[in-house]
């Protein structure tokens, strides 16, 4: 079977490479079958979920990093998943 792979690009879409089936939030699967595609992240393009470089013409500027492994499995007393501001982490005062 063919490696998949999702890459970042610099304040522009996510590129996924390899084998892949996608379902968009109108419940339409795309089976994509190895060819390189680019999916919207800047949430302005007019060709979603795909990418139609709207990014570059609105100045889409994204946080590039993964979150730490600490901060992705922080919970709240629910269980739901609470983001974490690295700027602000642990400078509350008591």
């Amino acid at each position: 079977m063919a490696e998949t792979t999702i890459s970042v690009r610099e304040n522009g879409p996510y590129v996924v490479r390899g084998p892949v089936r996608l379902l968009d939030s109108d419940g339409v699967t795309y089976q994509l079958s190895g060819a390189a595609v680019a999916l919207c992240r800047c949430g302005a393009s007019t060709t979603k979920p795909f990418c139609d470089g709207t990014h570059s013409r609105i100045g889409f500027e994204a946080a590039e990093r993964a979150v730490a492994e600490e901060q992705r499995s922080a919970r709240r007393p629910s269980g739901r998943a609470r983001a974490i501001d690295p700027r602000t982490e642990g400078s509350e005062q008591s």
